[in-house]
């Protein structure tokens, strides 16, 4: 990956259809998280978001979420996302999603990792786990030592709003203070607060500030709706450790960046918040 062409590196994009066509989300949630982001995209394959990524000289971080312990709907594939990033180095950096109620997840983990896994993403509302948990610490314990990073969801989910009982899903587990603990348990763990973390916004930018290994990505919103604390702290002291993402397929980087040129980012800060800040983080 020749980083000096990229435009931009987006740490937060989803593939939600295997290469096969299957939708591993239930159609009630997928419905809710569309009508909650106004979004009428299509369903992108493995193949389809390096397609969209390259047409835009970005690079994309792509995951999915394995919570099959609670949905019974097994998720797109590691391998498809592992298999993307070999065929197109140029654009896809893949993290792979492990469900901690899985009883072979240390393995999973392990087994990721040697199959170039460059991170690992989690999704507390909807694997249904607070991050603190001792129980999931040997799957830190993995990544930190492979010194890889990991990636959680904070904050309000847009799957489930709206539905009765949100879909079922609980919004305790994504404050992000449980990952407080999680931070200054391994500090040796590069953590990602995954969204503004609404109604946690305040939290967040603390932890970030007190613990030299966490960042922020700033996807699933658009700028324009940015929390005032969080603009001012990525122009300050949060510079160097605040990342673009933008959510996709829900929203779309080209929807993003649209809002970002308006927000009111120091012309200094944008390209750490584009590129330079994920590229030191993930090692690029």
């Amino acid at each position: 990956m020749n980083v000096d062409e990229l435009v931009a590196i987006d740490v937060h994009v989803h593939t939600e259809l295997t290469r096969s066509g299957r939708d591993p989300m239930p159609p009630e949630l997928r419905a809710a998280a569309a009508h909650y982001f106004r979004s009428d995209q299509p369903l992108p394959t493995v193949d389809d978001v390096a397609a969209h990524y390259r047409e835009r000289r970005m690079a994309a971080v792509l995951f999915t979420v394995d919570w099959e312990s609670r949905s019974g709907i097994p998720p797109v594939p590691n391998e498809e996302i592992l298999d993307a990033a070999r065929q197109n180095p140029d654009v896809i950096v893949p993290f792979a999603s492990v469900d901690p109620a899985r009883p072979d997840a240390r393995e999973r983990v392990q087994a990721m990792l040697e199959g170039g896994a460059a991170g690992f993403k989690f999704h507390p509302n909807l694997q249904a786990f607070f991050p603190n948990d001792e129980a999931v610490y040997p799957l830190y314990e993995a990544i930190a030592e492979a010194g890889r990073p990991a990636l959680f969801h904070t904050g309000h989910s847009g799957i489930g709003t709206g539905l009765p009982g949100g879909g079922g899903l609980r919004l305790k587990y994504s404050n992000p203070m449980c990952l407080d603990d999680v931070a200054a348990d391994f500090p040796a763990l590069k953590i990602v607060l995954a969204h503004p973390s609404f109604p946690w916004q305040d939290e967040a930018i603390s932890i970030c500030l007190h613990k030299a290994n966490v960042w922020i990505d700033l996807s699933g919103w658009s700028p324009r709706y940015f929390p005032p604390q969080l603009v001012q702290y990525a122009n300050g002291q949060l510079r160097e450790k605040v990342l673009f993402g933008s959510d996709f397929p829900l929203i779309t980087p080209d929807r993003w960046l649209a809002d970002f040129a308006q927000a009111p980012f120091k012309d200094d800060v944008r390209p750490l918040v584009l590129k330079e800040n994920a590229r030191r983080l993930l090692g690029l």
